[in-house]
C-alpha cells in the first residue's frame, strides 16, 4: 500500500531496515522518526541538502550530503586491499576517534611510552617497603603488575625488557618522571616533547576498572560448583526390575 502511493505520487523512499542506521538517518537530518502511519508534524520533519545514490566498492550507497549548520554525522569510507589491513585501518581509525572523543571531555594528558605506568609503580613500591605485615607483599606485587605496559612495549619493540624496566627506573628516581620507553634504541625519553601523550582519561580509568576487578576476585571465598542438570543416573548393567 505504502509503495503504491510513493510510486503515484512519485516522492522518494528510503528502506532502512536496521534500528542503528534509522537513529543516525533521523540525527543527520534532524528528523524525528514516527511508528504510526499519520501525517507528520512540521516539528517532526527533515531537512536534506541531497541524496544520491553512488557505487562504491561495487556496491550501491545512499549517499547524503547536510550542511555542517543542520547536521553533525560522518561515515568514513575505508578501502583496502585485503581485510587485515582493513581492520587495521577501522582499528586506528577507531583509537583516534575515541581519543578524541576522551580529549573533548577530560583535555589532561600525561607523558606514554609508560612513563607514566612506571612512575606510579615506583611509588606504590615505595609505599609498600614502608608497611609492616603481609601488606607489603601485596602492595609489591601491585606494583609489580603496573609494570605490563613499558613492558609489553619493550618486548614487542624486540628489546630486553629487564633491562629497558631498569634504565627507567633508575630515571624516575633521578626525577625525570617524563621519561618512557624509546622504541628506537631502549633508552628513556621524554616522548612529550615530541608531541607523543598519552590520555589521562583513558589511563584512569584503566586503572580503576583492573583494581575493581582484583578486590571483586579477592572477595569471593568459596566457590560453589553446579551440579550437572538432569534425571538421576541410569542404573549400570542389567538389573531384576522385581
Amino acid at each position: 500500500m505504502a509503495m503504491h502511493f510513493v510510486e503515484k505520487y512519485g516522492m522518494m523512499a528510503i528502506r532502512i531496515p536496521s534500528k542503528f542506521d534509522m537513529r543516525r538517518f533521523c540525527r543527520a537530518t534532524g528528523a524525528v522518526a514516527i511508528v504510526k502511519l499519520q501525517a507528520p508534524q512540521p516539528d517532526e520533519l527533515g531537512y536534506a541538502k541531497q541524496i544520491t545514490v553512488q557505487e562504491i566498492g561495487g556496491a550501491n550507497c545512499i549517499v547524503l550530503q547536510q550542511d555542517a549548520a543542520l547536521g553533525s554525522v560522518s561515515t568514513i569510507v575505508l578501502r583496502g586491499s585485503t581485510e587485515g589491513f582493513l581492520d587495521d585501518v577501522e582499528r586506528a581509525v577507531d583509537d583516534g576517534i575515541n581519543a578524541y572523543k576522551a580529549l573533548c571531555r577530560d583535555a589532561r594528558c600525561v607523558p606514554a611510552g609508560g612513563a607514566a605506568e612506571i612512575e606510579m609503580a615506583r611509588q606504590v613500591a615505595d609505599f609498600g617497603k614502608k608497611q609492616t605485615g603481609l601488606d607489603q607483599y601485596a602492595i609489591a606485587r601491585f606494583a609489580e603488575a603496573l609494570e605490563v605496559v613499558p613492558r609489553t612495549i619493550a618486548e614487542n619493540s624486540g628489546l630486553q625488557a629487564s633491562e629497558v624496566l631498569a634504565r627507567l627506573y633508575a630515571a624516575h628516581s633521578a626525577g625525570q618522571v617524563n621519561m618512557g620507553v624509546d622504541i628506537e634504541d631502549g633508552s628513556p625519553k621524554d616522548l612529550s616533547q615530541e608531541g607523543i601523550m598519552d590520555v589521562y582519561v583513558t589511563k584512569w580509568w584503566a586503572v580503576k576498572l583492573a583494581t575493581d576487578a582484583v578486590v571483586t576476585v579477592l572477595k569471593v571465598d568459596q566457590i560453589i560448583m553446579a551440579k550437572q542438570a538432569g534425571g538421576p543416573k541410569p542404573r549400570m548393567g542389567d538389573g531384576d526390575d522385581d
